[in-house]
């Protein structure tokens, strides 16, 4: 950790995205809140979100766009684009307006995918492939800690001042954002002329993953593991309600352990990564998942609360763990597209799991969905034990054919 934080570059990448982060977490939550606010309807504040994730479904014209440019420069582009998209939410005085939010939120969705993208390719170009362990977990870390405090901000922000210093706030940060990544000295070569018609460029992210063993279990695992969270929306409103006889508010509590579970984990996940690979670290995210959806089955607080932080603990090794492995596996020119890949084939179930989620809950005890919401972790750690096993001893055994001594147990090369 320490020869990555001694490089200029990725301190200033780091610190840009952090920034970045910190005003979209207080604006997103403020939304909604203000909508709330506004019209009355949870349905309408929730519609808030949904048109952010609609927007996130573009992201393979987005990632399409990553690969065809220099990231750097084509960073210092977008975000102050960026800036200039929340403003309009500075007209939104009442329940008539809360059109101009939902506009947005789409467009904000786009942008974001497509900024996440570049910042994602960008890593993978300026970060040394043996330091990019350190750099996802390093990444997690500091996310994680930021949705501990930043939704707080934004909803104690917009109780006192209301939505406007939030809106210039969020603008302000993607323009210092923009000014960070200008001052990174790494010049980028141009990409290659891509001589294919747009649709055949888009589908090419998608075309790498299915072609690519690796990537196309760590996606599998991936969206049984989503579907699983996305029940999360819904499910914990039960558990604090039902199963812990505790107001609504109590929830901020269980957010707050589960953030300090990640925040923990996420600082040792380089480490982890460097001990055991990417995949099995991916593989004790998913099993701490899954123990954490048992836990919270128990209509105790002495269950609910560790189980929640056991929870929270495994997000990071899953993130950082898919991370790592999608950037170290794929060529810098394809980077954009199969990153965005990813985005759309882990969002869309992650957002219908969300809306099923609403629905079960109110048809069946909310036992039955975690018990299910168990299951699919843990289904999905078991398939990517499985598959890393077997890869690993076909890498053995190819080793022993030609004569090769196999890769270490516990080396990279062995479990991804």
């Amino acid at each position: 950790m320490r020869a990555l934080l001694a490089r200029r570059d990725t301190r200033l990448l780091v610190l840009a995205r952090l920034i970045d982060m910190a005003g979209s977490n207080a604006l997103w939550i403020a939304l909604g809140i203000r909508v709330k606010e506004l019209t009355g309807s949870n349905s309408a504040a929730g519609l808030t979100f949904l048109a952010f994730i609609l927007g996130t479904l573009g992201a393979p014209l987005g990632g399409a766009l990553v690969d065809r440019a220099r990231r750097r420069p084509l960073l210092m582009v977008l975000n102050p684009l960026s800036a200039l998209l929340v403003l309009p939410l500075l007209l939104m005085h009442d329940r008539h307006d809360v059109w101009i939010c939902y506009a947005v939120m789409t467009l904000y969705g786009l942008a974001s995918a497509t900024t996440g993208t570049a910042l994602t390719a960008l890593t993978q170009t300026l970060v040394p492939p043996e330091q990019l362990g350190d750099a996802n977990g390093l990444l997690q870390t500091l996310l994680q800690g930021l949705r501990l405090i930043a939704p707080l901000l934004g909803a104690g922000v917009l109780a006192a001042w209301g939505l406007g210093p939030l809106v210039l706030g969020d603008a302000a940060t993607f323009v210092l954002a923009a000014l960070l990544i200008a001052l990174i000295q790494y010049r980028e070569e141009r990409p290659r002329a891509i001589r294919r018609t747009a649709a055949a460029q888009v589908a090419e992210g998608f075309r790498y993953i299915a072609r690519t063993p690796a990537l196309r279990q760590f996606t599998v695992a991936a969206v049984l593991a989503v579907m699983a969270f996305g029940f999360c929306e819904s499910v914990y409103f039960a558990v604090v309600d039902t199963g812990l006889h505790r107001p609504p508010a109590f929830l901020g509590v269980l957010g707050s352990l589960q953030g300090t579970g990640a925040v923990a984990a996420g600082a040792v996940a380089a480490t982890l990564m460097r001990r055991v690979g990417e995949s099995w670290t991916v593989v004790f995210g998913l099993v701490c998942a899954a123990a954490g959806f048992l836990l919270s089955a128990v209509p105790s607080l002495l269950a609910v609360a560790p189980g929640t932080a056991i929870m929270g603990a495994g997000l990071p090794w899953i993130i950082a763990g898919i991370n790592t492995l999608f950037q170290r596996r794929t060529p810098a020119d394809l980077m954009g597209r199969t990153d965005a890949a990813l985005n759309v084939l882990i969002g869309i179930p992650e957002s219908i799991a969300i809306a099923v989620g609403a629905v079960l809950i109110a048809l069946v005890d909310y036992r039955v969905v975690l018990a299910a919401m168990t299951v699919l972790t843990a289904a999905s750690a078991l398939y990517l034990a499985t598959r890393t096993t077997r890869r690993r001893a076909s890498v053995r055994e190819e080793g022993a054919v030609q004569g090769t001594a196999p890769p270490s147990a516990t080396g990279r090369q062995s479990v991804s």
